[in-house]
């Protein structure tokens, strides 16, 4: 039998179960792929019955390949395949040997074989090509072991248009490929918690632009550029996003100068949720995505977001809401931001902190604070027009 062809075999989860419109989100799932894997070498990627098969035309680095795969949502599987075009069965089971040969230095481990048949017209069954693969391992390797309830190996075999062999899958991310379901505008601060929701709303298939507020000369350069590298690797996941800086300087000394201290936090939360829904409605994006959990800080509590949710029109995401700041932790150490969002370089919230904020506001009482602001309206609006767009790929 001449070399063994290699390639990739791509599963996916809740996409199968789109009914008609299943084509669309295979189709964003390739393309998210073939931009992915594209500086890795030459491929093929194509579909067929519920799989995306990766072919590769050039040399490639496999380990590459797996670990730029492994941060694409939608992906729930990435299995390292060997592939026959000519699918007489003694080839297949001959392929097998050679691919167990190939892959394992100890060949003494229990396995079981398990098949599916996707092309109905091959003459043997699922369960009839388990078997017969199976018994050609056995005579050919009879250092394994069957164990068909608890094996320490399967072998599966595809049969489609073509054979497939595999006995590895490396676990993807899962959810829904990104840009299925819209675009949303990801509040980003320099902390741990914004990332980890960003991600997982992207996970969910939304398309994410991000806002930061930066208060120069109060937060430092290093402050947005943390908030920039955080980004970066945020886009790892959710693909390309504009990120929008925000000069708010002005408008916190504003606030600050006419606001009663114990406010300071609700109104500003409440005059950044305005700035990002016009910047989010101007961007194409149909809502806002915060980090806020519940009773984390002052600002958390039920009575403080229904004071900032006030303000707005468009859906806020909280994909935080019930989690403990533990969990939070955990997933940001996963997804590599934790160590840049401790860093210690102060973003505009932690500067103009009152010492005792309220903690169960009144929004009729935030109202009148606010008519104070009689300037606010303009200054917004020449906020936005001063607003740093920054391109994160």
């Amino acid at each position: 039998m001449n070399k063994l062809k290699k390639a990739f075999l791509v599963k996916y989860g809740e996409i199968a179960i789109k009914g008609k419109n299943r084509y669309i989100f295979e189709n964003i799932l390739a393309d998210h792929i073939r931009d992915a894997i594209k500086p890795c070498g030459d491929f093929k990627v194509s579909k067929e019955q519920g799989r995306i098969f990766i072919e590769p035309f050039s040399d490639y680095d496999d380990d590459e390949v797996i670990n730029r795969l492994s941060k694409i949502f939608g992906i729930v599987g990435i299995c390292p395949v060997i592939v026959l075009d000519d699918m007489d069965f003694d080839l297949v089971k001959e392929a097998a040997v050679i691919y167990m040969k190939d892959e394992y230095e100890e060949l003494n481990f229990t396995f079981k074989v398990e098949a599916r048949r996707a092309d109905k017209r091959y003459p043997l069954n699922s369960m009839e090509i388990a078997c017969e693969v199976g018994a050609h391992l056995l005579d050919n390797l009879p250092q394994l072991k069957v164990d068909v309830k608890k094996p320490e190996v399967k072998v599966w075999v595809e049969i489609r248009s073509r054979a497939y062999i595999y006995s590895k899958i490396i676990k993807g991310l899962g959810g829904m490929p990104v840009g299925s379901n819209g675009k949303a505008m990801l509040m980003l601060s320099g902390g741990i918690d914004s990332p980890v929701a960003g991600y997982l709303v992207a996970k969910r298939g939304v398309k994410l632009d991000a806002i930061y507020y930066h208060s120069h000369p109060y937060t430092s350069e290093r402050a947005k550029q943390k908030v920039i590298d955080l980004a970066k690797i945020v886009s790892k996941y959710s693909g390309n996003i504009n990120l929008n800086i925000v000069p708010f300087t002005d408008i916190q000394l504003y606030i600050y100068e006419q606001c009663p201290h114990e406010q300071l936090t609700i109104i500003m939360r409440r005059i950044m949720m305005i700035i990002a829904e016009k910047v989010a409605e101007k961007n194409g994006a149909l809502a806002l995505v915060t980090g806020e959990s519940i009773g984390q800080v002052a600002s958390q509590t039920i009575q403080s977001l229904a004071a900032t949710n006030n303000v707005c029109n468009m859906p806020v995401f909280r994909p935080l809401i019930g989690f403990d700041k533990q969990e939070i932790v955990e997933i940001s150490e996963k997804i590599e931001t934790y160590e840049t969002s401790i860093l210690p370089y102060e973003d505009c919230c932690t500067i103009f902190v009152a010492k005792h904020p309220v903690t169960k506001p009144s929004i009729k009482s935030i109202e009148r604070s606010e008519r104070r602001l009689e300037k606010i309206d303009d200054m917004i609006e020449e906020a936005i027009n001063n607003i740093e767009l920054v391109k994160i790929k």
